[in-house]
């Protein structure tokens, strides 16, 4: 059998990527520091995906075990040495924290094994293997490098599957949305392909990053920092709210401008892309708190991120972004004590003014066609 390292046992790596991993024929090994889970997943050696919405469905999950990579390191190397594929889904912030360990096993796995093996990120953030990789050859002695370069790749993904917060009595179910797309750049690929059902490779994978960034992410945010704004707390809820709607629909048609323009996307596809999306947020079995979906307004206020990028991109073509400067305006006010993020944001205005904030976190000079727009929407 095919051997998966799977770095994050918790809802999104079990309820996605370990899932199509395991029904692609690998054993999957997930690696976590949390004791308790680990032990649950090698206790049971099997757990359950419950896919919810109209057509609900119960998918067994098995031939998976758990390392804890705290107190049993040496099994993780072993198993780095041993993989057909190594995987991650535990958050853009935490890549710099296993990467000493990757590099450990891949310094043992290319004096024993020639084989070439492929370590794909699938974080929520733009290329998250490439980082992945500057971290792992940080911690690289120089004399394995080489080697290193030769075996291994790191290609890019773009991930997208809704896992809610969820509390289930049953041990290590997850519940999920039906929608899944994992997209693997086929150029960075070493070695034959991985065949797995439910991952696409692509040779333009940029296209279909912003595609989703500026779809998925996009809409999401606006969603939930308007919603805010309206003391609604629930996504589903936002979804019945007639103004909210609107401005995300106004929102997604701004950014499907600059997508179709940009890559060539066909416009109708692209149009029910953006009503499948609609209606997973609409989904009331998948409803997320707003300020959970909010949070981190310092990351997605960036110049590169989901709501100041497209509205720069779109003001070089020509085009007035009204509705994507509305919702960064909603952005910078959203106010939420519970998230460190917010509470940066609003602080900086309280001591250095909004002009300095939109200039600061937006990364838009107080002379721009940006910053006067924005302006105007507070």
């Amino acid at each position: 059998m095919k051997k998966a390292v799977h770095f994050g046992a918790g809802n999104i790596g079990r309820g996605f990527i370990g899932l199509l991993l395991s029904k692609a024929g690998y054993h999957v090994t997930f690696v976590d520091v949390a004791a308790s889970l680990v032990d649950d997943i090698n206790e049971l050696g099997k757990y359950y995906v419950q896919i919810v919405g109209d057509d609900p469905q119960r998918i067994l999950v098995e031939n998976v075990s758990a390392i804890n990579s705290e107190k049993n390191l040496d099994a993780l190397l072993d198993a780095i040495a041993e993989a057909d594929i190594v995987t991650t889904a535990i958050g853009p912030n935490i890549l710099k924290f296993i990467a000493p360990n990757i590099a450990k096993g891949l310094v043992k796995r290319v004096e024993v094994n020639q084989q070439p093996l492929n370590i794909i990120a699938c974080e929520n953030m733009v290329g998250g293997s490439t980082a992945l990789k500057g971290f792992v050859y940080n911690n690289l002695p120089d004399d394995a490098k080489a080697k290193i370069d030769k075996l291994i790749g790191f290609p890019d993904a773009a991930v997208d599957r809704i896992v809610p917060l969820q509390k289930n009595e049953e041990k290590l179910l997850v519940q999920v949305e039906p929608y899944a797309e994992w997209d693997v750049d086929s150029t960075g690929i070493v070695g034959e392909a991985p065949v797995i059902a439910g991952m696409t490779l692509v040779d333009n994978l940029g296209a279909y990053i912003e595609r989703k960034l500026f779809t998925v992410n996009t809409g999401h945010a606006s969603i939930a920092y308007l919603a805010y704004q309206k003391g609604i707390k629930d996504i589903s809820t936002a979804m019945k709210n007639a103004d909210v709607v609107e401005m995300a629909r106004r929102v997604w048609k701004e950014t499907g401008t600059l997508l179709i323009e940009k890559y060539g996307f066909d416009a109708e596809k692209h149009g029910q892309y953006v009503e499948t999306t609609e209606s997973r947020f609409a989904n009331p079995f998948l409803s997320d708190e707003v300020t959970r979906v909010a949070r981190g307004p310092v990351r997605k206020l960036g110049p590169k991120d989901r709501l100041v990028s497209p509205a720069t991109q779109l003001i070089e073509r020509g085009k007035t972004p009204e509705a994507l400067a509305t919702v960064i305006a909603a952005a910078l006010k959203f106010d939420f004590n519970g998230d460190k993020e917010a509470v940066e944001v609003q602080e900086y205005i309280k001591a250095n003014g909004m002009d300095a904030a939109i200039e600061h976190f937006t990364g838009a000079a107080s002379d721009s066609e940006l910053f006067k727009l924005i302006k105007s929407k507070l």
